[in-house]
């Protein structure tokens, strides 16, 4: 089936203008028709290359399955994604997937999709103080830690580290970092000189990892939540990247795999975000047909380093 732009409701419609971006343009739809099943899903932001890939994952899953899925694009603005859920609501969905810009604040939609009989598939992040179907998602506290375990190795045990964290409500951030801090403890010589946000967002990993190197000149590691705040982050460290300071992302995206190819970066807890978006779909169709599904569903994570890093190639 093509990818076509179809119509939304006016109020959403103004709602997603573009963020200079072809992925951002607005709702799209795939799949057709089989059952007559509508799936609507809300993705976190489509400026980010890893929940592109997320889309494709399920653009994918409704053509193969042969469901409608109306694709929108939150632009990290959490109003904005309860308004497209909603949206989803009224419109009687079969099944509502959604990538929570903030899990708390999406709490109140899903429980409004849920009184209305719709369920709600969770993707990448979890939702909280709301009931859902099912949660598609890696294990983010293990890769947290795999990530300390990797910097450690990398640093020779010792040193100082920055951490750059992500987007402050997100599961996301919340376990990655959890994850990290309970690792790194394992390695007493290596010393967590500071934490800072940079919203998952590459040219903020380059601002604060600036400011950071203001006041740590003697940084020696960086573990950033995401590639693109590794990618950032490495913007700010030049010649120092890869050699005098080793930084670890999280994500293994496109851009993140190049960069650990390179020797820039210097590993990646490599998700797999087409397999996140297909699972979840699959999820969303059982449970539109009323079958049972697992609660949970662990998508693996993997360390890419220089050494491996030609087997995650897409």
């Amino acid at each position: 089936m093509k990818l076509r732009i179809i119509a939304a409701g006016a109020a959403l419609a103004l709602g997603l203008t573009a963020c200079g971006s072809a992925d951002t343009t607005g709702p799209t739809a795939t799949g057709g028709g089989s059952g007559d099943i509508k799936i609507g899903m809300s993705v976190s932001t489509l400026n980010n290359p890893y929940f592109v890939q997320l889309r494709a994952g399920a653009e994918e899953e409704a053509k193969k399955l042969g469901v409608s899925l109306t694709v929108t694009d939150a632009q990290n603005d959490a109003s904005q994604q309860v308004n497209q859920v909603q949206n989803f609501t009224s419109q009687n969905m079969k099944a509502i997937v959604i990538n929570p810009v903030d899990s708390d604040a999406a709490a109140p939609a899903v429980k409004a999709a849920e009184r209305s009989n719709i369920p709600v598939i969770a993707a990448d992040r979890g939702v909280n103080g709301a009931e859902v179907k099912q949660t598609v998602a890696s294990d983010n506290v293990q890769g947290g830690k795999l990530a300390a375990e990797e910097l450690a190795k990398q640093m020779g045990e010792k040193g100082r580290v920055v951490v750059l964290q992500g987007v402050a409500g997100t599961s996301a951030s919340r376990d990655r970092g959890q994850g990290f801090t309970e690792g790194i403890k394992a390695y007493p010589n290596i010393q967590v000189v500071a934490s800072q946000p940079a919203d998952f967002d590459r040219t903020k990993g380059l601002d604060v990892m600036t400011n950071l190197l203001q006041s740590h000149p003697d940084v020696t590691g960086v573990f950033a939540e995401n590639d693109e705040m590794a990618l950032g982050a490495i913007k700010a460290l030049g010649a120092k990247a890869g050699s005098a300071v080793k930084v670890v992302g999280f994500d293994g995206t496109p851009d993140g795999l190049k960069a650990v190819q390179a020797g820039t970066l210097a590993a990646t807890v490599a998700q797999q975000p087409k397999v996140l978006g297909q699972q979840a779909i699959a999820g969303a169709v059982k449970a539109a047909k009323g079958e049972s599904i697992q609660k949970t569903v662990a998508v693996p994570v993997k360390v890419a380093t220089k050494d491996n890093v030609s087997e995650f190639a897409s």
